[in-house]
């Protein structure tokens, strides 16, 4: 594929991931990502000394299916809504097995609906993502999604995914 085209359905990939966040539309999440897969938040210091702790973690879609339902049904928040900004996207390769690795700055707002704080903005996260992305009956898919965070602090319950 032409690699002005592949930027470009990369792109839009990333655009529609980051709006079914931020629309709220988390049931579909899930299915940006391939069975089998890789999901998980990590912060900078652990992912650069290769230590494994992450603050979220998923290895199947079943397993981000169980964390949309825990976000509807057991978690207790104040509401919020999310802003994603994506780029610079950065396309390094393609492996052997025919995964697309992908690196893109993003910085996530987030917006409080609560009555005490309503409408009060702040930056909530900012990192980048380690992506690898495959194509299956045609349409691309994560394989894996690895979200270095640069925040230090988080200042509350990480609840919604990045």
């Amino acid at each position: 594929m032409e690699a002005a085209a592949q930027r470009a359905q990369i792109e839009q990939f990333l655009a529609e991931y980051a709006a079914a966040i931020d629309e709220d539309r988390l049931e579909q999440w899930p299915e940006f990502f391939t069975e089998r897969c890789l999901y998980q938040i990590i912060p900078y210091e652990n992912f650069s000394q290769g230590l494994p702790v992450a603050l979220m973690f998923a290895d199947s879609r079943a397993m981000l299916r169980d964390r949309v339902t825990a976000h509807r049904k057991a978690n207790v928040f104040a509401p919020q809504r999310y802003r994603h900004l994506i780029g610079p996207l950065r396309v390094i390769g393609e492996e052997e097995e025919g995964a697309i690795v992908v690196r893109a700055n993003y910085a996530v707002y987030r917006t409080m609906l609560d009555a005490a704080n309503y409408g009060r903005s702040e930056l909530f996260s900012v990192g980048v993502y380690h992506d690898r992305l495959i194509r299956e009956q045609g349409r691309l898919l994560l394989r894996e999604k690895v979200v270095v965070v640069e925040t230090a602090r988080i200042a509350t319950l990480l609840v919604t995914p990045l």
